[in-house]
């Protein structure tokens, strides 16, 4: 059966409102068997039916795979090729994506870090009310070192040991610990800090609106991810917004790897139900075997819809997908900057199978969407299609979000203000942060939402 859950996500996180996607399923083999060989024959069996680019896939031997995920990928490998699908299709159980769709809930500390060109590994965010924002993680923090029971070693020492992700900071495990050396705002901290079940607070902690002398505030929302959670959310946001008379706005989804589309559609009416009432937000196409289910989304106007003029839109390497989905379908109604640098190029989405009687789910590309006036394609990078204007800006991993410590922060208020890229706010020129890329230096096999920023 296919689990009736449409994503636009970067490879597994996300978020959706709670209506589903219903769309006809290929059936799951008869056998009550979940073993490998059954299913690789799954796999295949849905991917032939429903894969978007069913007809280009790689001709490949199932008994030369020792798992399905490697199947799948060899399958898909031509694919990945030219970016159009470098690991947006995978398997997983429905419990983990469940969970992931929901809330994004997961066994951690609670922090997301980076590694910058210098190779400090800094702290970009510390989800509120989580262990690591109670310990006194905060937002710029450099971690120095990592003690998992033998004594502190440092992030230099675990690169040349070629360690993964689990050997630093341990696995999903409630209760288990870490010692921390950070070094915050010029001082040394050692804080322990225990890993618990968290759900990611869909919008960041920071000011709903930011002040401007002599002009009227600009409406400021980070949202981290787009689940099921983000709904109520973006709801209340908006409606503290309304009655304001706010026509700029700072939509920061730096770390925003996509979610549901549901979700995004709510974002889309709230931001711009009211200026595009009536008029086609997006579209999505499958396969030829599946143009029934090809369908138009218009905007729709709801309590609260705001009506911008302009908005400056904070992206990174790591905003995809429903991110970008979002940002390409107000194009045509608004005046749009990106601050940052180019995304990360998802224009497909997948669905959810469940093979029967088992507990694997294939997320599986199976749409592709464009926006009202039939642009899409940006498998790398909005910026890349030549549509987009994009101020180039470095993401110091310093300062609150919606604070001019940020420089991010900064540089759109500087676009809003001046109508024109800020200049000596850490300018980046090549458009593309300065953070590395692939496994290196640390070993850990993420998907490719976080390829910038790592979740622990």
């Amino acid at each position: 059966m296919a689990a009736a859950l449409s994503t636009a996500c970067g490879g597994g996180g996300g978020g959706n409102s709670n209506t589903t996607v219903a769309a006809p399923v290929t059936p799951a083999p008869t056998t009550a068997s979940c073993g490998v060989e059954t299913q690789k024959d799954f796999v295949f069996s849905v991917a032939q039916d429903w894969y978007l680019w069913y007809d280009e896939m790689a001709t490949v031997n199932q008994d030369d795979f020792a798992t399905a995920s490697e199947y799948l990928a060899a399958l898909t490998a031509p694919l990945a090729e030219d970016f159009r699908d470098p690991g947006f299709s995978y398997i997983t159980t429905v419990a983990e994506d469940e969970a992931n769709f929901t809330s994004g809930a997961f066994v951690g500390f609670g922090f997301r870090f980076a590694v910058d060109d210098s190779g400090r590994y800094l702290i970009s965010d510390a989800f509120e009310d989580a262990p690591a924002f109670q310990a006194g993680f905060e937002r710029g923090a450099e971690i120095l070192a990592v003690d998992s029971g033998q004594g502190f070693i440092t992030m230099r020492e675990y690169e040349e040991q070629g360690a993964t992700l689990d050997t630093i900071f341990g696995g999903s495990i409630e209760g288990l610990e870490r010692g921390f050396r950070l070094l915050i705002n010029g001082e040394t901290s050692e804080l322990t800090v225990a890993k618990r079940e968290l759900d990611v607070p869909p919008l960041a902690a920071a000011p709903g609106t930011l002040e401007r002398q002599g002009l009227p505030p600009v409406g400021y929302i980070h949202l981290r991810s787009f689940t099921l959670s983000a709904n109520s959310a973006l709801d209340e946001a908006f409606a503290e917004l309304s009655g304001q008379g706010i026509t700029d706005f700072v939509i920061d989804l730096r770390y925003n790897s996509g979610g549901l589309v549901d979700v995004a559609s709510r974002f889309m009416d709230l931001l711009g139900g009211d200026i595009a009432d009536g008029q086609i937000a997006y579209s999505i196409s499958h396969n030829e075997k599946r143009v029934s289910e090809n369908e138009d989304f218009a905007f729709s106007r709801r309590a609260g819809s705001a009506s911008p003029l302009r908005i400056a839109f904070i992206t990174s390497e790591s905003t995809a997908s429903a991110s970008e989905l979002l940002i390409n379908s107000l194009e045509p109604f608004a005046e749009i900057v990106l601050i940052g640098s180019d995304t990360s190029g998802k224009a497909v989405g997948q669905y959810a199978f469940d093979q029967r009687g088992c507990d694997t789910r294939l997320r599986l590309v199976s749409f592709e969407s464009v926006n009202g006036e039939g642009f899409g394609g940006f498998y790398t990078g909005l910026i890349d299609t030549g549509r987009f204007t994009l101020c180039a800006v470095e993401d110091g991993f310093a300062g609150a979000f919606g604070s001019e410590e940020d420089a991010l922060t900064a540089g759109a208020l500087g676009w809003l203000n001046e109508g024109q890229c800020p200049i000596n706010i850490n300018n980046n020129t090549s458009g593309r942060q300065a953070l590395r890329r692939g496994p290196q230096p640390i070993t850990a096999n993420d998907r490719p939402d976080r390829r910038s920023t790592w979740v622990q």
